[in-house]
């Protein structure tokens, strides 16, 4: 009877173990040998080079160029979008809050948008003649004389601050879900001893969203560590390399270039390396001890 059932539970598991191996498991493997050669495509040959692809990595200006554009882009989008999502959970959940599922839906509905829908919105919105440039001009600001994208110095916070307005609406969801757990008593006996509404933040919301808020920052990293669908829709990684990300970078030299699959590889692995040095340190950082 065990053998039977454990028949029928593989025969169940069968169909995504075999999806597993063949669109996760065999690419993964398959890239880690690229990584150590000189890949022709045209040709279809492959030539072992050794580690030559990683040393050519760390002597590549176009590489630190894209790490230091990723890294900026993750230090601003991460807290940004994480503050922005736990103040807006926080104002749904109290009771101040008037029409709370109207709002939720509202904020929520970008994260479920096509991203290339998006990115064709704020393109038009970030150009020369777009309505942001146009309404500074109106209220006195700044404008952009080529607009937003096109300048080095506005190209990478422009993307940046339309990606912290399409993934709040996300995060804020997961942080309501983090406060409808926390229990009401809490907060009642905190009221009843004169506690006010900072205090209960600080010492109640916050320490017990704990997880919530790893969780968020954790993926949000991830997230703006691998940015390159806003940035091959909307700047090509311009100007002047000034929104080159790392993804970006990997897939220009493992599709738009001949016998660059390996580098690109490599490139792939090194990426992999730096997220989950930074995912281990925000879950040692804000992880709980046990």
């Amino acid at each position: 009877m065990k053998s039977k059932h454990s028949t029928i539970a593989f025969g169940f598991l069968a169909p995504w173990v075999m999806k597993l191996c063949i669109f996760w498991l065999y690419p993964l493997v398959y890239a880690l040998y690229m990584s150590f050669t000189r890949y022709r495509a045209l040709g279809n040959t492959s030539e072992f080079i050794g580690f030559d692809n990683y040393t050519s990595i760390g002597i590549d200006p176009l590489f630190w160029k894209a790490l230091t554009n990723t890294i900026v882009y993750a230090f601003g989008a991460v807290p940004l979008s994480t503050i922005a999502a736990l103040f807006l959970a926080v104002l749904l959940h109290s009771k101040l809050a008037s029409y709370p599922s109207f709002y939720r839906a509202g904020l929520f509905l970008p994260s479920v948008t096509s991203i290339i829908v998006i990115t064709l919105i704020f393109t038009n919105l970030y150009a020369k003649d777009g309505y942001i440039n146009v309404l500074a001009g109106m209220i006195g600001l700044p404008q952009s004389d080529k607009g937003f994208l096109l300048e080095t110095s506005t190209a990478l916070f422009s993307v940046m601050l339309m990606d912290v307005w399409l993934s709040t609406g996300y995060y804020m969801m997961l942080f309501l879900a983090g406060l409808q757990s926390i229990p009401k008593d809490l907060y009642e006996s905190a009221q009843l001893q004169g506690a006010s509404s900072l205090q209960i933040l600080r010492t109640i919301t916050l320490p017990l969203l704990r997880p919530t808020i790893l969780f968020v920052m954790v993926i949000s990293t991830i997230k703006s560590l691998q940015i390159f669908v806003e940035m091959y829709t909307m700047t090509k990684g311009g100007p002047l390399n000034s929104t080159l990300t790392v993804v970006y970078l990997i897939f220009s030299n493992a599709f738009e270039k001949t016998d660059s699959m390996g580098y690109g590889a490599a490139l792939a692995y090194i990426l992999f390396a730096i997220i989950a040095v930074l995912s281990f340190i925000q879950m040692k950082v804000l992880g709980k001890k046990e």
